[in-house]
């Protein structure tokens, strides 16, 4: 019995403006936090706290992410020069 992943070659991977995704994203997560945190103590009582550390958490990731995405591409970008030369 064949599997499904030898019946077909892989898609090759999308290339896209990922620095760019990433950064809005972050920027999203932090203005969500924001957004919630005047209203801390109404999550806090209905039990929803975690929301407002959430975004706090994702926007954390998301810088995280930035600083690796940019290394990547970065690194992209000199395997690329190495190549044409």
């Amino acid at each position: 019995m064949w599997k499904k992943s030898e019946l077909r070659e892989a898609p090759a991977p999308l290339e896209g403006p990922v620095v760019g995704t990433i950064i809005g994203g972050t920027i999203i997560w932090f203005a969500l936090f924001l957004g919630q945190l005047p209203f801390y103590g109404w999550f806090a009582d209905n039990g929803h706290a975690w929301w407002v550390w959430t975004c706090l958490a994702g926007g954390g990731l998301g810088l995280i992410g930035i600083w690796y995405v940019r290394g990547r591409d970065a690194a992209l970008k000199r395997a690329a020069a190495a190549d044409r030369s």
